[in-house]
């Protein structure tokens, strides 16, 4: 595996939100929004190419002018000077689509041994009642290839400490991805601005919300996990 990959993601397991009431410098997310029902596709040929959402996280599909404000202000003002001098949030974006193709072909596969020491244990069984419950066709829509991400931003930076003094960084992530650009830009292919309007590619138009975590606590070494992992499409999001 990627060596770069595991230092962005290996870590030892740790349940956060069972052992500790933390505080909170960035506020959680708050916005409701429904969550997808699964149901059995596979004989409604309609919504075969549908992928319903994966675990209950409200979606965040857009950036918050605020949100971008206050994170810009933790990573260069509490985590650098205080966390870690080389933490480098752009740098941080381009390792965590590395942590994506990686999750999400063990998902495709259904190869949850593969997630262990890379999401968290309690998230792996999750995501395993979820993946369970797609068809083939959609299992197939799981696998995301790094170079198919045409955006990414972080959304929200939390700052979170308990009562003993440990103290953690989360950082939740989305992707916005577009199956077979890759190819597309191989064979110069140009791509249309309007693409999320237009029915040809609005099936092949995914997004990605995934939450890594670390323990920042002075004295322990730990590295970038992940605890919340969701695909779906913007499309059955506006139609619910």
């Amino acid at each position: 595996m990627n060596s770069f990959v595991r230092t962005v993601l290996t870590s030892r397991t740790f349940r956060l939100c069972d052992r500790f009431s933390y505080k909170y410098l960035q506020s959680p997310l708050t916005s409701v929004c429904p969550v997808i029902q699964r149901r059995n596709y596979s004989d409604e040929k309609t919504e075969v190419r549908k992928l319903p959402q994966l675990m209950e996280f409200p979606p965040v599909v857009w950036p918050s002018f605020v949100k971008f404000i206050k994170n810009w202000m933790f990573a260069n003002f509490i985590i650098r000077p205080y966390f870690e001098s080389e933490f480098n949030l752009r740098e941080f974006i381009e390792a965590s689509k590395h942590a994506v193709e990686v999750v999400s072909e063990g998902l495709q596969k259904s190869d949850f041994k593969s997630l262990e020491g890379l999401v968290e244990k309690d998230a792996i069984e999750k995501l395993k009642t979820a993946v369970s419950q797609l068809s083939v066709s959609q299992r197939q829509l799981l696998s995301i290839d790094k170079e198919d991400i045409f955006y990414a931003f972080p959304y929200q930076v939390g700052i979170m400490f308990d009562d003993s003094d440990k103290r953690w960084v989360e950082i939740t992530m989305c992707y916005h991805v577009l199956r077979g650009l890759k190819q597309m830009q191989e064979s110069k292919d140009v791509t249309p601005i309007s693409l999320g309007v237009q029915p040809e590619y609005q099936d092949n138009i995914f997004i990605l919300n995934y939450r890594f975590i670390r323990e920042f606590t002075k004295g322990v070494e730990d590295s970038w996990w992940v605890n919340i992992v969701n695909h779906f499409q913007p499309h059955a999001l506006m139609r619910k």
